[in-house]
């Protein structure tokens, strides 16, 4: 089967809610617009702001990391606010495609709140998110909130969708992990699954995952994908331009995850053809 032809099979089983989707930061880039699109770029902008030393220099988590020991929380949560804060340009096919059908759960890993937004038009969902754990004085990996933006105490079996956001939101009213010092007791735990709610855990079993737009040439983002993956079926789909590192080559292979080499673009193509 060619490769088009599975990632519309593929897609036709995320409509069905037989299968997850789980978008990377190259599906929040068919928005258009100024914010970053990839953990480098992120980099880049916190580094324009604040000079990094050379070991850390290049990598989101440790960068972000220096930021914090030496300028202050509010510094690093400012700085990347401020970098999601610029407006889409375009609408986003794969986002508003989410919102018409409805599957019961989407895992989006990237900062920016487009995938809240097109759902902001339909009903009966909610959002799971990851928080920092700086400056909070309860143990807690999340925080879940109704369609409307209220605070509940957990995710909900009712809502139709649930959005999952595992790194957490950039916006003012939202918390995100992003340094070293963020991800720490969240990576101690994830293997054994308590950062990741119930309601995801019950969602994701008995259904592969869509990767759309990710890269996993780093090994915190293979650890996130390897451990929400955990228990759900087998036949994971990926959807990422060639050529792969060697270490996605292997996680592919270890995940026995399905490589359709193929941009996103493909997709993008494949939404906006007129209905008919």
């Amino acid at each position: 089967m060619a490769a088009i032809d599975m990632l519309e099979q593929a897609m036709n089983e995320v409509s069905a809610g037989k299968r997850i989707a789980y978008l990377g930061p190259e599906v929040s880039a068919l928005s258009g617009g100024g914010a970053p699109t990839s953990p480098a770029a992120l980099c880049a902008i916190i580094e324009a702001q604040v000079r990094a030393p050379r070991r850390a220099s290049g990598n989101l988590w440790s960068v972000a990391q220096y930021v914090e020991s030496r300028k202050f929380r509010d510094t690093l949560d400012t700085l990347v606010r401020d970098a999601f804060a610029p407006a889409a340009a375009c609408a986003n096919p794969v986002h508003d495609w989410l919102a018409r059908v409805r599957p019961p759960m989407v895992v989006d890993t990237w900062y920016d709140d487009g995938l809240l937004r097109a759902f902001e038009r339909v009903r009966d969902w909610g959002l799971v998110q990851g928080v920092s754990r700086n400056g909070e004085w309860i143990d807690i990996f999340t925080r879940a909130y109704d369609s409307a933006g209220t605070e509940v105490g957990e995710a909900s079996p009712d809502w139709k969708t649930l959005l999952y956001k595992p790194h957490g939101l950039a916006r003012p009213d939202a918390s995100f992990l992003i340094s070293d010092s963020d991800y720490v007791e969240v990576l101690t735990e994830i293997d054994i699954q308590r950062p990741i709610p119930e309601e995801v855990q019950r969602r994701r079993t008995g259904r592969p995952l869509l990767f759309l737009g990710c890269r996993f040439d780093d090994q915190m983002l293979r650890t996130f994908a390897r451990q929400i993956g955990k228990r759900s079926a087998e036949g994971h789909v990926a959807v990422m331009p060639g050529p792969l590192t060697r270490m996605e080559a292997r996680f592919l292979d270890e995940l026995g995850i399905t490589w359709l080499d193929l941009p996103v673009a493909a997709l993008s193509e494949m939404l906006t053809v007129p209905e008919g």
